[in-house]
């Protein structure tokens, strides 16, 4: 019963993982539909803040909560306003900008912090016994985060009066345009929010992931994976898929070892495409959010 309880807890974590890495994508490219290949370079630019804050003193809980998601929310205006901002409905532009907006990342940080080495911090909270097993409290800790995030994008998109001017903004530009929204504006903010998710999602995973200029090429065949086998619906897609995935990977990781893991992932997704080619939400949850 134990490994039962210890297993579905690393289960849930993984799908928890993906999750929070795709969050943020899945509010730029859902909603925008720009492709944002510098997306890893975000996440890797929160795990940075959260190291550079916690080695001059900052505490750890507030580089990882307000520090990382501000400060990559800035940056993520800023490419927005200056970048992006020329590129809307061109989307091979974008994407080829994007990469080297990513490729300019890496060769900054890894100017100021080094190529070679992972820097690390230690996760906060210790360790859970599970009877004869062990499982991280911080693991735990993304997993109930990264429910709140899912459900507080929801309340955000679905309640607030923000949240229903950028989804009709998204869907008709020319008729919000009509009706006196700044649509600029409304574009602006709502790539700095995908910015700020996932420099939030970099900085959270720093402490057990480590940081380097290049590992932003981890996260980002993830991200993209699970944002497009989820579909159009931005938040029920990305939850769809990430349990779906994660789970996946998680069982076939604990029979087998990582490596296999992340291959079943990968086969997974492209099974679940070719069943599916508009992803799970094309097919099922077509009203969700």
């Amino acid at each position: 019963m134990d490994l039962v309880v210890s297993l579905a807890l690393q289960i849930l974590y993984g799908m928890a993982n993906l999750a929070l890495i795709s969050l943020g994508l899945a509010i730029v490219f859902g909603m925008m539909r720009v492709i944002n290949l510098a997306h890893g370079e975000f996440l890797m630019l929160g795990g940075y803040t959260v190291v550079v804050a916690t080695n001059n003193g900052v505490n750890i809980w507030i580089a990882m909560l307000v520090l990382a998601p501000l400060v990559v929310g800035v940056i993520g205006v800023v490419v927005e306003r200056l970048l992006i901002r020329w590129l809307y409905g061109r989307m091979i532009d974008t994407l080829l900008a994007t990469w080297g907006l990513s490729l300019l990342c890496i060769g900054l940080v890894t100017s100021l912090f080094g190529a070679s080495t992972a820097t690390t911090i230690s996760p906060p909270l210790g360790v859970i016994t599970i009877g004869a097993y062990t499982s991280s409290g911080y693991e735990m800790f993304l997993i109930v985060v990264t429910a709140l995030l899912l459900l507080a994008g929801y309340a955000a998109l679905k309640l607030t009066p923000l949240g229903l001017v950028a989804r009709g903004t998204m869907q008709n530009a020319e008729m919000s345009s009509a009706l006196g929204v700044s649509t600029p504006r409304i574009y602006m903010i709502t790539f700095g929010l995908g910015a700020a998710v996932t420099g939030l999602a970099g900085g959270l995973l720093a402490p057990i992931t480590g940081v380097l200029p290049t590992i932003g090429a981890v996260y980002i065949a993830k991200a993209f994976i699970t944002v497009i086998s989820g579909g159009m619906a931005i938040l029920t897609g990305t939850a769809s898929a990430s349990v779906l995935l994660g789970g996946v990977n998680g069982i076939v990781a604990f029979l087998t070892g990582p490596t296999i893991g992340e291959v079943a992932l990968l086969v997974a997704a492209i099974v679940l495409l070719r069943l599916m080619p508009r992803g799970i939400t094309g097919t099922f949850f077509r009203k969700g959010l």
